[in-house]
């Protein structure tokens, strides 16, 4: 039987890197997205590559919304495998400015959305009676905390704190729940994290925040979406099979733990 992976925020950036490497590993897929038009559009690119995708757009951070991603799935395909809690967002900003809106958003997107993801996949594994993988999107900053992101890093925080939970309690259940925690990649949301440095710093130019946090990868190199996609691939293996509750970081060698 093929085996099926959902994977939420897969428009884009890593998580498009993600859903492209589950479907050549063998997965038929399902790409989840806020916005219609990139769920589409990446749709389309995969199709044209050979790939078994459908499409379903959704906001991660309304439980009913991924409910329904899992039925839509359940419906498409028979049965679900993998669910990745891939979909996040980010907020640069001082301390001292850190607002309500950016806390609810933040909070709602990257922590109450793993929590609903987790529980919709959860109910679909434990009704099928079968093994199940759920593979969230944590990060570096949810083992470190760093400064103008202390919103983002509380986040990332909480999902490492919802990764071991959850693990612990859906393991008699044959269901493993682990975690990504990638780096530094050249993707928008660190295109966006620059510019918003620089407006606070003057004495910054454009890319520098990126080239200050890359510089000191011992590998040498930004992260590349390839990096995190192989990392979830193995994690969706049989071959992890005896792995869970644990947050792997995926960084080139940025931060230790």
């Amino acid at each position: 039987m093929t085996k099926v992976a959902v994977v939420t925020g897969a428009g884009a950036g890593l998580g498009k890197g993600i859903a492209e490497r589950l479907a050549k590993d063998g997965f038929q897929v399902v790409i989840n997205d806020i916005d219609p038009e990139t769920v589409k559009s990446t749709v389309e690119d995969f199709r044209e590559s050979g790939y078994d995708v459908m499409g379903e757009q959704g906001d991660v951070s309304k439980r009913e919304h991924q409910f329904l991603l899992v039925q839509r799935a359940v419906e498409e395909y028979g049965h679900i495998d993998v669910f990745v809690n891939n979909a996040g967002i980010d907020f640069v900003s001082p301390f001292l400015e850190v607002d309500e809106a950016q806390l609810n958003k933040s909070f709602s997107v990257n922590v109450n959305g793993t929590v609903f993801g987790t529980q919709a996949a959860a109910e679909q594994f434990i009704t099928q009676g079968t093994k199940g993988k759920i593979i969230n999107a944590c990060s570096i900053a949810g083992h470190e905390s760093y400064e103008m992101l202390s919103t983002y890093s509380a986040t990332k925080h909480a999902v490492r704190s919802f990764t071991h939970s959850s693990a612990k309690e859906l393991a008699a259940d044959n269901i493993r729940v682990n975690a990504y925690c990638p780096g530094v990649a050249d993707t928008a949301m660190w295109d966006r994290i620059d510019e918003e440095m620089v407006k606070y710093n003057e004495d910054m130019e454009p890319r520098d925040a990126f080239k200050k946090f890359t510089g000191d990868i011992l590998l040498g190199r930004p992260q590349e979406a390839e990096d995190v996609a192989n990392l979830v691939s193995f994690l969706a293996s049989d071959d992890s099979d005896y792995i869970t509750g644990q947050t792997i970081v995926t960084d080139g060698g940025l931060v230790f733990r």
